[in-house]
């Protein structure tokens, strides 16, 4: 982890891609791998391939029902996407605040 980094940065959680898809399933039990599909716009192969990177991390489980797949975010997950959130608004400091107001143009 570089130093630049707040405690709780997760490389693996900040590539877009998979933070949309753990923001997608985050407020849900289980999720249709059709509609993770039409929300990102992934092809089949480019959503399981993200998909699976976060299987490998222990952040999703897929289950199989026929043809059919949900996802869901693990324990785990939901723990690391807390995390790298705290990390981000720590990194951003103030940065979310509104943005000052300039008086009087040069």
């Amino acid at each position: 982890m570089s130093s630049l980094h707040p405690p709780g940065f997760n490389e693996v959680l900040h590539a877009p891609v998979r933070l949309t898809l753990v923001s997608l399933l985050a407020p849900a039990v289980h999720v249709e791998f059709a509609y993770l599909r039409e929300a990102t716009g992934l092809s089949d192969s480019a959503l399981s391939k993200q998909l699976k990177a976060l299987q490998d991390a222990g952040y999703v489980e897929l289950h199989r029902h026929g043809r059919r797949a949900t996802v869901r975010l693990t324990a785990e997950g939901r723990q690391a996407l807390a995390e790298h959130a705290a990390a981000l608004r720590a990194l951003l400091g103030d940065a979310l605040q509104a943005a000052p107001e300039v008086s009087g143009a040069g």
